[in-house]
Order: C-alpha cells, then sequence, then structure tokens
C-alpha cells in the first residue's frame, strides 16, 4: 500500500502537466481549424512542441515557460494577416504558475514588463495596424499581471498555512519549555524561602545552644546533651543545604536559570516581621546586634521593603554561621531616593569557646548571597560585600524607593536589557514589511499599469477619431478643387494606418500625392478608407478603399 501511494505521488505531476497541455493544446486547435489557409506545421505542431516543452519546464523555470508562452502570441502578429494569439491562455495559465512558483518578485516584474517590450517591438518592425497595438497594450498584459498576482497571492497563502503549522509546533515546544521552566523556578523559590527562613531559624538555635552549654549552673549531663543538640542542628544545616542543592541543580545549569529565580513576584507582601523585631530576635539568640537609622524612611513598595528584610536577614545570618560572637552593626540611610543598608561585622573574639557552633566552609555554600545580589539586582539596586576593617565583613546594598523601568505586567522573570530575545518581534516586523510589500505589488503596479494603458487607449482612440471623413462630405467632394478650399470640410489629421496590401492592391496615380481619412469612427473594426489624391493641391482623383474585418 505504500508502494502504490509512492508511485501515485511520483506521477501526479506528469499527470497535471498532461491535463493542463492538453486544455491549453485545445484552444490552439480550435484556432487552427478556423484559419483559411492554416499550415499545420507552422500554426499547430510547432505551437504544440513548444507547450509540451514549457508546461513541464514552469515546474523548475517558470519564468522561461511564461516567455516561451508569450513568444507564440508574437507569432501571430507575425501572421498574414495578423491575428489575435489563441495562445493567451496559455501566457496567463503560465504567468499563474510563474506566481506560485517564482520567488523573486522584480525580477518577475522584469520578465513580465520584458514580454510586452518584445510584443511591442514586433508590432513596430511589422507596421501593425493600430488595433494590434491595442491588442498588445491591453490584452496581452491582462493576460501576464492578473493571473501572476493571483498566483502570488496563491503563494502568500501557502506560506502562511506552512507558517501557522510551524508556528504552532514552535509553540507547543515553547508551551513544554515555559511548563518546565515553571518548575524550575518554583524548585529554586522554595530553596530560597527554605535557605532564608529555616536556615536562619537553625543557625540561632545553634548559636543559643553554644551560649547555653557555657552557663556555669549545667551539669556535665546537661551540657553533654546541649553539644549533642547542637551537633545535631549542625547537621540538619548540612543536609538541609544539601538539600538545597539539588533542589537548585538544574536551574543553576548553563543557559537554564532565569534572571531574578530567586525573587518573590511583585504583588508579593512584605516580610511579615520588620526589620527591629528581626534584630532583636537575633538578639535573643545572643548575637550582638544593634540598628542605626538616619532620614525618615519612605513609603517604599512591598519588594523594596521585602528586600532590605532579606539583606538584614542573610547578612544576620552569613554573621552566625562565620563569626559566632562578633558585633552586628545595621544601618539604615534614607537619603534622596535611595535607601542604603549597610550590616557589617567585627572579626569573631579571639575567647570564642571551640565548642560554639562552627561556620560551614566557604566552599560549601554560598547561595544566600547569590540569591540576594540578583533580588537586588532586579530591583535596580547594587550589593557590595566584602572584607570590613580589620577581620571583619560588610553587606552594603544600595536600594531605589520604588521599582521603576518596567511594566507591572512584564513579571519577576521577564527578560531585561541584553537578556532579552528580540527574535520573535524580529521576526513580526519582518513579516509585516513583506506584507506592505505584497500589498504594493497587488495593487500600485496594477494601478500604475492600468492608467498606462487608459493613457494609450485614449490616445489611440483620439487618432481614429480625428480622421473621419463623413461620408456625406466625401460624396460632396469635386476633382479640381483646390487643397485650401477643401481644408473646411476635411478632418484635422490624416490616418497613419493603412495596411499595406491595401495600398499595393490600389496603386496611386503617378504624380499624384495621397491624403486617406477613415470613412467612420468604428475603432475595433477595419473600417473603409477614403483616399484623396492631389496633383499640384488640386484634387484629381478620390477612391474608396475597402477594409477587411480582422480577427
Amino acid at each position: 500500500m505504500v508502494g502504490t501511494s509512492t508511485a501515485t505521488g511520483r506521477w501526479r505531476p506528469v499527470l497535471h502537466d498532461t491535463a493542463l497541455w492538453a486544455a491549453l493544446s485545445a484552444a490552439g486547435f480550435y484556432a487552427y481549424t478556423d484559419r483559411a489557409a492554416p499550415s499545420l506545421p507552422l500554426d499547430l505542431l510547432l505551437p504544440l512542441s513548444v507547450l509540451a516543452v514549457a508546461v513541464p519546464g514552469s515546474r523548475r523555470r517558470p519564468g522561461a515557460a511564461v516567455f516561451a508562452a508569450n513568444a507564440l502570441c508574437a507569432v501571430g502578429l507575425a501572421a498574414t494577416p495578423p491575428a489575435a494569439s489563441p495562445y493567451l491562455l496559455a501566457l496567463a495559465a503560465l504567468a499563474y504558475l510563474l506566481g506560485v512558483r517564482g520567488t523573486d518578485t522584480g525580477r518577475a516584474l522584469l520578465l513580465l514588463g520584458t514580454c510586452v517590450a518584445v510584443d511591442l517591438a514586433v508590432c513596430a518592425v511589422l507596421a501593425v495596424d493600430a488595433v494590434y497595438w491595442f491588442y498588445v497594450l491591453a490584452l496581452v498584459p491582462l493576460a501576464l499581471l492578473p493571473p501572476w498576482l493571483a498566483g502570488r497571492h496563491r503563494q502568500a497563502r501557502l506560506a502562511l498555512v506552512h507558517g501557522g503549522w510551524e508556528r504552532a509546533r514552535v509553540l507547543a515546544e515553547q508551551q513544554r519549555s515555559v511548563a518546565e521552566r515553571a518548575g524550575l523556578r518554583e524548585r529554586t523559590r522554595i530553596a530560597a524561602d527554605v535557605h532564608d527562613s529555616l536556615g536562619h531559624q537553625l543557625s540561632l538555635i545553634a548559636l543559643r545552644a553554644g551560649a547555653l552549654e557555657l552557663s556555669p549552673t549545667l551539669s556535665g549531663q546537661d551540657r553533654a546533651d546541649l553539644a549533642g543538640l547542637r551537633a545535631d542542628v549542625a547537621d540538619a544545616v548540612g543536609h538541609l543545604r544539601e538539600t538545597l542543592t539539588v533542589l537548585r541543580a538544574d536551574e543553576e545549569a548553563p543557559g537554564t536559570a532565569p534572571r531574578g529565580a530567586f525573587v518573590d513576584a511583585p504583588g508579593t507582601a512584605p516580610a511579615a516581621e520588620s526589620v527591629d523585631a528581626l534584630v532583636r530576635r537575633a538578639r535573643e539568640a545572643g548575637v550582638a546586634a544593634e540598628v542605626h537609622r538616619e532620614g525618615e524612611p519612605p513609603l517604599r513598595s512591598p519588594l523594596i521593603t521585602r528586600t532590605v528584610h532579606r539583606v538584614v536577614q542573610e547578612s544576620l545570618t552569613n554573621a552566625v554561621k562565620h563569626a559566632p560572637g562578633a558585633a552586628v552593626r545595621i544601618r539604615l540611610t534614607h537619603r534622596d531616593d535611595r535607601t542604603t543598608v549597610r550590616v557589617t561585622n567585627s572579626p569573631p573574639p579571639e575567647s570564642a569557646s571551640p565548642a560554639s557552633p562552627a561556620a560551614p566552609p566557604a566552599s560549601g555554600g554560598g547561595h544566600g548571597l547569590t540569591a540576594l545580589r540578583e533580588r537586588v539586582q532586579l530591583v535596580g539596586g547594587t550589593l557590595r560585600t566584602g572584607p570590613y576593617g580589620d577581620g571583619g565583613y560588610e553587606v552594603c546594598a544600595v536600594l531605589p524607593d520604588a521599582v521603576g523601568g518596567r511594566r507591572p505586567s512584564d513579571g519577576p522573570y521577564a527578560p531585561q536589557g541584553p537578556d532579552q530575545d528580540p527574535g520573535p518581534l524580529h521576526g513580526l516586523a519582518d513579516a509585516r514589511r513583506r506584507t506592505r510589500r505584497r500589498f504594493v505589488v497587488a495593487f500600485a503596479v496594477p494601478g500604475a499599469l492600468g492608467a498606462v494603458m487608459l493613457v494609450s487607449a485614449a490616445l489611440l482612440a483620439h487618432q481614429l477619431t480625428a480622421c473621419v471623413l463623413r461620408p456625406a462630405d466625401f460624396a460632396g467632394l469635386r476633382t479640381g478643387r483646390t487643397s485650401t478650399e477643401l481644408a473646411r470640410v476635411l478632418p484635422e489629421r490624416q490616418f497613419p494606418y493603412v495596411p499595406d496590401r491595401v495600398a499595393d492592391d490600389h496603386p496611386e496615380p503617378p504624380g499624384t500625392v495621397c491624403a486617406f481619412y477613415r470613412s467612420n469612427g468604428n475603432l475595433l473594426e477595419q473600417v473603409d478608407i477614403y483616399r484623396l489624391c492631389y496633383a499640384d493641391s488640386r484634387l484629381v482623383a478620390k477612391d474608396v478603399l475597402p477594409g477587411t474585418r480582422r480577427g
């Protein structure tokens, strides 16, 4: 069954080309049978052979196929007598295929213009009648441009359908990617919250256990129990750090961590406790911490308030872990539209007991400051950390009073600055530019060509109607009268397109100069022609040259 389907698909283009060739050849065969004295090789076999090559050849070279069909139309102008070509239908069909299969709009328009120019050159060389000039200026462009535009429209629709399915596939992949990234962000958020809250609490518990262990009122068993409690808390902190590392493993992979992954959404409420309450809890746990304020704190956004709280909380946690027993000083400075949070701790006292809670090694974590730096940068602030004084440490954050430069709809994970991917927007702009160009081609170019055709038709109509001599006036002309006397009766223009065979069948009298006029104003028919011959400015002969109908 698969082989049958494959074979059918292989032969389908051949069947389509054969059907199109048969339909186009039928028009040529009908015109052949209608001619008075047709030539089988020239009028039938040669055109059908050209079409047999042009129709399948249009799949790879549609421009060459159009040019071949136009050549068949030009041959019709060279026939005796000239005739409107029956292969205009083939020209229109191949122009449509050029629009469907072609890609370069500029080259296609150049080809269509070249076809019209070739036909006009044939008209000029053969000096055909005016009606065939009109045929080239009107019917040939009509067979070229509208079908080509229809083909372009068909191509655009096919491209739109293909692009729609491709877009749907890309969106499905993006949706899966967004779902995966959302899960990773949630895991990271949980890790950050656990680190900021539970890690801080466990550090304080370990600190209080270490302080109680030094109390002189405790027995040896109590001290052993407190030492075991402190060890258990230290183990719990280690296990917590390992768990957080697992939660953040995928998110920290290169190219996957979104900017601001540890930051709450803009609508998150500020921390339940204030900075003063946080410091008070730290003092109850034995941390020598104090707060100093400068300036009136403004009404900050909840995101800024929460960020201030996290800076102080993370600084206290680091001081407890890495410098137990050290004094911590917190300074909040509100000046202009900025708030500076500076947390410094002195080096740990040399008299600190070896039994005091040991700080984890620097290589064992570092997630807290990494998350804090991202949080501060997201709200438009800066974070600086490093040694302070003689063995101390400082954390300094400068925060704006309001988060600016972003729309609320952007969300905390919206890419900012160089992280932003302009690819889809750039593609949309390109699509809009292509649509505008196609609109211009579809309407402006046909409009301009139509205007040229109308002007040409108007000029031709003026030429043919301005040289009409009424039959009654012709009958009243008498030989022997001068051209000056006849001027008031004769038209303002003479007829310039007298067929050569008519002139050959009716030669001018020797020694005369003849003028020609049309007998009526019919524009699309070959009418009788009046001939007036003068000798020495006197009318010596007047004749009626019979016109013939042209098909």
